[in-house]
C-alpha cells in the first residue's frame, strides 16, 4: 500500500509499520549509505578525511553534536545536509501541534484523539524536508520562544483556567519533535536560555510555567558556535557542554585545488558573465592564495577568520569587474586581467577584521597589499626563482626584462579601459616578455598567455626588480629606481 493511501492509525497498523527515533532514523539511514558507499553529504569539500568521518561517528553514537569552528565554515551546510539521512516520509497525528507519533503520542491532544478514535485516528505525512528548525542565538530570545509560555488568550477563548495544561503554547523546540533542530551561534545564547535547556538534552522533557508535563521529545539537537564568542560575547555553559555528545572541530581548506572546488560550486555567476568572460586557471588559483594570505596576515585577527565567502564574493566580483570593462570597450568576449583584481578590493575589505596595525595600514592598502603577496607565492610555480642576494656577475633569466624598463624614459602604462587588442598590443610591445614565456611556460594556451605576462610584471615588482604605480586609469610599471628618480 503506497504512504498516500494509509490515513488512519489502522492502516498504519495493517501495513506493520515500526516507529523508530530520531537518532536511529539517523543512524539506520547513514549505515545505510556507507554500505552502498555513497556521498552521505554532497557538495562539502575538504572535509573528507576530517569533519566528516567525525560527524558520521557523532550519528552513529545517536549524540547531540556541536560544530566548533570559524565563519565560513560549512557548519549550517552540515546541518542542513543531515536532512538527507531522514526518512522522507513520517507519519503524524493529524491536527498535532507537536508532530505526534501515533504509536508513541506524548501530547495530550493526540491521546485524548486516540483513545477517543481508536484505529480511526486520522494521520498524515511528514516529509523529511519539513523536519528542520533553526533558530539564530541572539540576545533577545527567551525561554518562551525556544520552550513555551503560557497563553492567556487561548486560555480565554477555551474558557480555561491556569491550572489546565491545554493553556500552554509551545515553542520551538517542543514544535520541532522528531525533527532536527538547530541552535547557530550557541554562545550567544543568554546563560538562563541555556540552562532552560539542560532537561531537554537530558530527560527529554520540558517545564513550563511550573506545569508537570512529561514531554519525552525526540529532537536531534544540533549546535554552532564560533570559537571567538567564547571570548569576546558569551561562552557555553559548562553543564550544557557536558550533556552534548560531540563536540566536532570545523577548519578552512587547506589547499588550493579544494578552495576553487568550493568557490566555482557556491558563486552565483550567470551563463551570460561566463559566456562572455574566461577566466585563466592562474586568475583561479590567485584568488584562492589571497584568501590563504588573508588568514596569515598580521594586519588580520586571525581568531576572527577569514569565510570561505570572501573567495566566493570575490570571484563574482573579478568576473563582473572584467565584464564591465568588456562593455565599455565593446568587446564581445574578454579574458580576465591581473589589473581586473582591484576590483575584487570591495569582496576583503568587508570580510575581515583588522588588528591596529592593519586599521594603521587602512583596509583598502591591505586589501591590496593582500594581492601582491598572493602573486609573490605563486611567482615560482611558473618562474625561476628570484635571489635576494646574488653576485653582480651573475646573471639572471630576468636581466633582458629589467634592462628593457631601464631603456624606457617614460616607463610602461597598462590602462583599465583598453580594449583586448589595446592590451595585448601593449604587453606585446615588451619583447622580453614573450621570450621569457617561450622559455618557461611554453605550453601555455594562447588565451591564457596575457594575464601570465602581466603576472610576471606584478611579480618582478613584488621582488623589487621593478617599480609600479597605480594610478586612477591604470597601472604604471617603471625600473626599480623609477619612482626614486621620478621624486628626486
Amino acid at each position: 500500500m503506497k504512504i498516500e493511501n494509509i490515513k488512519t492509525l489502522g492502516e498504519l497498523k495493517v501495513v506493520g509499520y515500526q516507529s523508530k527515533s530520531i537518532k536511529d532514523e539517523l543512524r539506520d539511514n547513514l549505515i545505510q549509505k556507507i554500505k552502498n558507499k555513497e556521498t552521505t553529504f554532497e557538495g562539502v569539500h575538504g572535509y573528507e578525511n576530517t569533519v566528516i568521518p567525525e560527524l558520521e561517528r557523532a550519528i552513529l553514537s545517536r549524540h547531540n553534536i556541536n560544530l566548533l569552528g570559524l565563519r565560513g565554515q560549512a557548519k549550517t551546510r552540515l546541518a542542513r545536509l543531515m536532512l538527507n539521512l531522514l526518512d522522507e516520509y513520517i507519519p503524524v497525528v493529524d491536527g498535532s501541534e507537536i508532530n505526534d507519533d501515533p504509536f508513541k503520542p506524548i501530547s495530550r491532544y493526540a491521546k485524548e484523539l486516540i483513545k477517543e478514535k481508536g484505529d480511526q485516528t486520522p494521520i498524515y505525512w511528514l516529509h523529511r524536508s519539513e523536519r528542520f528548525a533553526e533558530k539564530l542565538a541572539t540576545p533577545d530570545v527567551t525561554v518562551a520562544d525556544i520552550i513555551g509560555d503560557v497563553d492567556p488568550i487561548k486560555a480565554a477563548n477555551l474558557k480555561l483556567n491556569y491550572a489546565d495544561d491545554r493553556v500552554i503554547h509551545y515553542g520551538m523546540i517542543p514544535r520541532a519533535n522528531r525533527c532536527i533542530f538547530v541552535i547557530n551561534e550557541l554562545p550567544d545564547l543568554q546563560a538562563r536560555i541555556q540552562v532552560a535547556l539542560f532537561n531537554i538534552l537530558q530527560e527529554g522533557d520540558i517545564q513550563i510555567r511550573g506545569f508537570k508535563l512529561r514531554l519525552p521529545l525526540d529532537i536531534q539537537f544540533l549546535f554552532t558556535a564560533n570559537p571567538e564568542d567564547y571570548t569576546n560575547r558569551g561562552s557555553i555553559v559548562t553543564p550544557l557542554k557536558d550533556r552534548i555528545g560531540s563536540q566536532i572541530l570545523t577548519h578552512y581548506p587547506v589547499d588550493i585545488e579544494t578552495a576553487r572546488l568550493i568557490t566555482e560550486q557556491e558563486a552565483k555567476v550567470l551563463e551570460s558573465q561566463t559566456a562572455t568572460v574566461n577566466v585563466p586557471d592562474l586568475a583561479k588559483d590567485l584568488l584562492e592564495q589571497i584568501v590563504f594570505e588573508a588568514r596569515e596576515s598580521e594586519y588580520i585577527d586571525a581568531k576572527s577568520g577569514v569565510s570561505a565567502r570572501l573567495s566566493i564574493t570575490a570571484f563574482e566580483n573579478l568576473l563582473s569587474t572584467a565584464e564591465r570593462r568588456a562593455l565599455k570597450s565593446g568587446d564581445e568576449n574578454t579574458v580576465v586581467r591581473l589589473s581586473d583584481f582591484v576590483g575584487i578590493i570591495p569582496s576583503i575589505i568587508g570580510k575581515v577584521e583588522l588588528v591596529y596595525e592593519g586599521e594603521q595600514e587602512g583596509a583598502a592598502v591591505v586589501a591590496y597589499n593582500l594581492i601582491g603577496e598572493a602573486v609573490k607565492s605563486l611567482f615560482e610555480e611558473f618562474f625561476p626563482k628570484i635571489e635576494k642576494l646574488k653576485k653582480q656577475e651573475d646573471e639572471s633569466p630576468y636581466d633582458d626584462l629589467v634592462s628593457w624598463f631601464f631603456n624606457q624614459k617614460d616607463g610602461f602604462e597598462l590602462m583599465d579601459d583598453f580594449n583586448d587588442e589595446e592590451y595585448k598590443n601593449t604587453l606585446d610591445a615588451i619583447p622580453p616578455l614573450e621570450d621569457l614565456l617561450q622559455e618557461y611556460q611554453p605550453d601555455l594556451i594562447q588565451q591564457d598567455r596575457y594575464f601570465v605576462k602581466e603576472f610576471l610584471l606584478w611579480s618582478l615588482v613584488e621582488f623589487k626588480l621593478l617599480s609600479k604605480y597605480r594610478f586612477t586609469e591604470g597601472t604604471h610599471f617603471k625600473d626599480p629606481y623609477g619612482s626614486f628618480i621620478s621624486g628626486i
